[in-house]
């Protein structure tokens, strides 16, 4: 079976994905406070439920290659 790891630079990527969805989520949670149009709430609101099932994706991508990371030092101790 192979492990999969991620270069540096990915994971800097994925960082980064997770930082642009968290500003994503907080500027559409802040502005549907000043929108009246009730379609772009909803709009708005879906993008906040997408941007978070993104994170919780992401987050598990980091999780799972850290937790492969731990098993390849517990093989070579």
């Amino acid at each position: 079976m192979q492990h999969q790891t991620l270069a540096p630079h990915e994971s800097m990527e994925i960082h980064e994905m997770l930082n642009f969805k968290t500003v994503s989520i907080v500027k559409s949670k802040m502005m549907q406070g000043l929108v009246f149009d009730q379609d772009l709430k909803k709009l708005m609101e879906k993008d906040v439920q997408q941007s978070m099932g993104a994170i919780n994706d992401l987050q598990g991508l980091l999780q799972k290659v850290s937790n492969i990371k731990e098993e390849k030092v517990k093989l070579y101790e």
